[in-house]
């Protein structure tokens, strides 16, 4: 009676796997690796937010969204801001800037590499998402890349350029700054690294205008890590120092900085003080 009872709970068990199976397959599997099923969920979360949008304006986020969805290769998203607090709702990585009648839109946009599963917004963004860059393959690798739209009322979006930005993931904030040795405006992208205990900052500088790809040149500060802003050579490029550091039992602290310019023959930053050492950026 007991075997009778065993087969016949193996047999709905079986049956039951079975059926999941056959709904995987009509559905296309999850979210992570369906273009079809990810598809219909960022659409469905669009028709809810563009529903619930009190008021709406050509070239908006909602918009860009919509764009990019429709534009770009499968597993590729729109990036947010980290949250501050728990109950803050998410800010999309965007700035609106007006420029002789003109209307620009920098927008942080992530896409899953070819092969693996697609990304997911939350695993990309904040402190514990930094330590992505270690092992990303599990979760998809993000590849971030700074994007510039232009705006017609009529025509909607127009891509200008794009510029990748070298990290997989820890994305924080975005902010539009102005490099006052020149007064040069740059775009600084935030990304908290708990590797080095600290964050990386990637500032993209629009030293040819803001309609040609821009200079990257990256800053950063951890635990014994630091680089800083500088004016090395007074020229268009913003250079920067790069610290040494004395690290012991009794303290952590920096002992020297290596000034670091930018060599336009080389497309490097090098420095005089060892002509050995560079840097792409």
């Amino acid at each position: 009676m007991k075997r009778l009872i065993l087969l016949i709970v193996f047999g709905v068990a079986s049956l039951l796997v079975s059926c999941s199976c056959e709904e995987d397959k009509v559905d296309g599997g999850d979210a992570a690796h369906s273009a079809v099923k990810d598809e219909s969920i960022q659409e469905y979360n669009l028709e809810v937010a563009e529903e619930q949008a009190a008021k709406r304006t050509p070239c908006d986020t909602l918009a860009l969204k919509s764009y990019i969805l429709e534009n770009y290769p499968e597993g590729t998203y729109l990036v947010e801001f980290d949250k501050t607090y728990t109950s803050n709702i998410p800010k999309s990585a965007v700035i609106y800037y007006k420029s002789k009648n003109e209307q620009y839109i920098f927008a942080v946009i992530a896409k899953s590499k070819p092969g693996e599963r697609f990304i997911e917004k939350k695993n990309v963004i904040g402190y514990e998402s930094s330590f992505i860059n270690l092992d990303s393959t599990k979760l998809g690798t993000a590849f971030f890349w700074l994007t510039l739209f232009t705006c017609d009322k009529d025509e909607g979006f127009s891509f200008v350029w794009e510029s990748e930005v070298p990290i997989h993931g820890g994305f924080n904030s975005m902010a539009l700054k102005t490099w006052k040795p020149k007064k040069i405006r740059y775009i600084e992208l935030n990304y908290e690294d708990g590797i080095i205990s600290g964050h990386r900052n990637y500032n993209f500088y629009l030293v040819d205008g803001i309609n040609n790809p821009p200079h990257l040149m990256e800053t950063y500060v951890g635990l014994v890590h630091k680089r800083t802003m500088a004016n090395v050579n007074n020229d268009f490029y913003p250079d920067y120092y790069e610290y040494r550091f004395i690290e012991d039992s009794l303290r952590i602290a920096p002992y020297d900085s290596i000034p670091f310019y930018w060599d336009t023959t080389k497309s490097l930053y090098v420095t005089k003080v060892n002509s050995r050492w560079f840097r792409q950026y």
